[in-house]
């Protein structure tokens, strides 16, 4: 079953509980409730992003039809699963709870995988870079975000650089190393974001094939600061 299925089967709000789990679960009595699928990371994973994903809608100050729309789009939801995740987009983003609120109980469902929480984080700038611009209310959004996941700064900037310039033309930033780095250093870096971001590393942490997606054009920006630097190097 596709991950858009499971999310409806696992009837989220008895999943996760908290503020998510309070916004979608007034949607268990619209499915089948599937016990199996309540401990699928991948569930927890997806609607991790979606709920996150709605808060950030309010984000730039307009809440517009066109960040369903971008979700649709950036994470290839199937037309006949698209409603049902509307319906989750659309309950969370009119929860009264803060966004600090969720991003604080996702913080702790995965406090042992902050890879995952950076995978979330790449998720939520997909969402953002679907219009071409990162928003004043968006960037403040996404640095909040990633402080409560327990990313300093420095990584932040790291993480952003793969999706937004003007960072992203800094090799040094894309790959999180300083400008004065040695090689040694700077391959290493290189060779472990290239592993953690591998499709099948993705696949291994949780992270449903639907969103493997994510992970490319990270992958592409990690490659050319490393082939950048190379070349500067040499």
């Amino acid at each position: 079953m596709s991950i858009w299925g499971k999310i409806g089967g696992a009837a989220a709000g008895m999943l996760v509980g908290g503020p998510v789990g309070a916004a979608l679960g007034a949607l268990a009595g619209h499915f089948l409730i599937d016990r199996s699928e309540e401990s699928d990371p991948g569930v927890v994973f997806t609607i991790a992003v979606i709920a996150l994903s709605a808060k950030m809608a309010k984000a730039d100050g307009v809440v517009t039809d066109d960040e369903v729309e971008a979700f649709d789009r950036i994470f290839r939801v199937p037309p006949d699963e698209r409603a049902s995740v509307r319906r989750f987009f659309n309950l969370a983003r009119q929860d009264t709870a803060g966004y600090e609120a969720y991003a604080s109980q996702i913080a702790r469902i995965f406090a042992k995988k902050p890879a995952v929480l950076e995978d979330i984080l790449d998720g939520l700038f997909e969402i953002a870079a679907a219009d071409g611009v990162l928003h004043p209310g968006e960037s403040v959004f996404l640095e909040r975000v990633a402080e409560i996941f327990g990313f300093a700064p420095g990584e932040f900037r790291r993480i952003r650089a793969s999706h937004f310039p003007p960072d992203a033309a800094d090799p040094y930033v894309v790959l999180g190393v300083a400008f004065d780095a040695g090689d040694d250093e700077i391959k290493r870096t290189y060779y472990r974001l290239v592993r953690e971001n591998h499709p099948d590393s993705l696949i291994a942490r949780g992270v449903p094939p639907e969103f493997v997606q994510l992970a490319s054009d990270k992958l592409a920006a990690i490659n050319g600061a490393y082939e950048k630097i190379q070349a500067e190097r040499s």
